[in-house]
C-alpha cells in the first residue's frame, strides 16, 4: 500500500511546491493606491478652502467610491467653483472630434472646451479664478494629448498669476518604462508639448514639475496633491483603482501598454483598430497581406509579443469604416518585457517592406516627431538596431526626470 501512495505523494509535494513558488512570485491583491483626489476627499479639501477654482477634468476624474470630482467639490466647505474646462474628448469622454463649449446639466456651470476654438484657457474663461485644479488620468505617451492641456493650463497660471493644483493620478503602465526618441524642436505642439520620448514613465504630478522648472521653465504657483500606496511598478491592475476608458478608444490596460508603439502608425494609411472592439490591440488595411506581415513581424522576435493574421471592419465613421481589412492582432505575452517603440516601427518597417508602394510611411513622423530616427528605419537592414539610436535620448531624460519623481 505504501509504495503505491509514492506516486501520489511526490505528486502533491510537486504541486505544493509549484504552487508556493507561484504564490511567491505572485502580487497578491491590488494595493489600496489613494488618487490625489481621494487624499484631498480624505482631508475635507482643506488645501482648496477660500479658493475660487476652476477644474480642468473629464469623466476619469473619480474617487475610490466612484464620486466624480466636480460632484465632490460642489459640497465641499468654503470651496467655489467658478467654471470647468474640458481636454480632448470633452468632458465626458465620449466625443472623438473638435469639442465646443457648453453648459454642465447637473451645475449649470460653463464648460470651456479646450479642444475646439482655442486649446488654451483665455483671460475672459478664467475671469473670477484664483486657482486651476488638473484631474485627468494620462496614459503615459508622449503624443495623448492631455498632456499638453496640462502644460498649457500651466502656463496660463503662470501668466495669469493663479495657483495650479494637479491632482496626482498612477501611470497605467508603470512608472518605469521610459522608451524611444525625444521629439524634434520643430514637431512641438499639442502631441508634443515638450521635448522628451514617446513614453515618459511618470505620473502627471511628476511631469507638472518638470514641466515647471524645465525647457525654459513655466514657474507657475504649482501644489501636487500626491498618491498613496502607489509604486512606480505598478501596473493599472495593482493599483485596485477602477479602470475608466481614459478615452473612447482606450479600453484597457494591455491597449495603454501597446499604445505607445502602435499608435505610431495611426498617421499612415492604416487603421489601428479604432472602430472595433480591440483598437490598439490591431491593425490592418485592405491592401495588406496579414499572413505575410504576421510572419515578418513574428520573425523579428520583438520582446513580450506575438501576432497573428485576422480580418476585423471598423465601424463607419472610423478609418475604412464598414470595410472588411486584413491585418494582425497582437497578443502580449509579457507586459514587463516589451519594448513599444521598437516594436511599433518594426510593425512599419515590415509594412514598408511588404507593401512600400502603398504604405505612407513618411507619415509616420507626425507622431514619432523625430525625422532621423524614421530615416534610419527606412534604411536599415534590421530593424532591431533602431532603439540604439534613441538610447542616449532616455538616458538623458532619465537624469533630468530624477529630479521631479515622486514615488519609489
Amino acid at each position: 500500500m505504501m509504495k503505491e501512495l509514492v506516486p501520489v505523494l511526490v505528486a502533491a509535494f510537486v504541486t505544493f511546491c509549484l504552487a508556493t513558488r507561484l504564490h511567491a512570485e505572485s502580487k497578491g491583491a491590488p494595493a489600496n493606491v489613494l488618487t490625489g483626489l481621494d487624499v484631498l476627499k480624505r482631508d475635507n479639501f482643506a488645501q482648496l478652502k477660500g479658493r475660487n477654482i476652476a477644474i480642468v477634468t473629464n469623466h476619469t476624474a473619480r474617487d475610490r467610491d466612484g464620486n466624480h470630482i466636480i460632484d465632490l467639490l460642489m459640497k465641499a466647505p468654503d470651496v467655489k467653483i467658478v467654471a470647468l474646462f474640458s481636454p480632448e474628448h470633452g468632458l465626458y469622454g465620449a466625443v472623438d472630434e473638435k469639442v465646443g463649449h457648453s453648459t454642465d446639466p447637473k451645475t449649470g456651470l460653463k464648460v470651456w472646451s479646450l479642444y475646439g476654438e482655442t486649446r488654451r484657457p483665455t483671460a475672459e474663461m478664467l475671469k473670477g479664478v484664483d486657482t486651476i485644479v488638473y484631474d485627468i488620468q494620462d496614459v503615459g505617451a508622449r503624443f495623448y494629448t492631455y498632456s499638453a492641456t496640462l502644460g498649457i493650463c500651466m502656463e496660463e497660471a503662470a501668466k495669469n498669476k493663479l495657483a495650479m493644483f494637479v491632482l496626482d493620478r498612477p501611470n497605467p503602465i508603470t512608472g518605469l518604462h521610459v522608451d524611444g526618441p525625444i521629439a524634434d524642436e520643430k514637431h512641438l505642439g499639442f502631441t508634443a508639448f515638450r521635448r522628451f520620448p514617446v513614453a515618459h514613465g511618470m505620473t502627471f504630478g511628476e511631469l507638472a514639475q518638470l514641466f515647471n522648472k524645465e525647457y525654459g521653465g513655466i514657474n507657475c504657483d504649482l501644489h501636487v496633491i500626491q498618491m498613496e500606496n502607489w509604486k512606480r511598478d505598478m501596473w493599472w491592475d495593482e493599483t485596485g483603482l477602477t479602470w475608466i476608458n481614459p478615452s473612447p478608444n482606450m479600453r484597457n490596460v494591455t491597449q495603454a501598454a501597446l499604445y505607445p508603439g502602435v499608435c505610431l502608425i495611426e498617421a499612415t494609411n492604416v487603421s489601428v483598430g479604432r472602430g472595433t472592439d480591440q483598437p490598439f490591440e490591431q491593425f490592418g488595411a485592405e491592401w495588406i497581406d496579414g499572413q505575410k506581415l504576421s510572419a515578418a513581424i513574428n520573425g523579428s522576435n520583438l520582446p513580450g509579443l506575438r501576432t497573428y493574421p485576422i480580418k476585423f471592419t471598423p465601424t463607419k465613421g472610423s478609418k475604412y469604416g464598414g470595410k472588411e481589412l486584413n491585418g494582425v492582432f497582437i497578443v502580449v505575452t509579457d507586459r514587463d518585457a516589451l519594448e513599444p517603440v521598437r516594436s511599433g516601427l518594426t510593425m512599419a518597417y515590415h509594412l514598408m517592406k511588404l507593401h512600400g508602394d502603398q504604405f505612407t510611411v513618411d507619415k509616420v513622423v507626425n507622431l514619432l516627431q523625430n525625422q532621423s530616427v524614421l530615416d534610419a528605419m527606412k534604411q536599415t537592414d534590421d530593424p532591431a538596431k533602431l532603439p540604439a539610436l534613441w538610447k542616449d535620448d532616455v538616458e538623458q531624460f532619465k537624469t533630468l526626470r530624477a529630479t521631479y519623481l515622486i514615488y519609489k
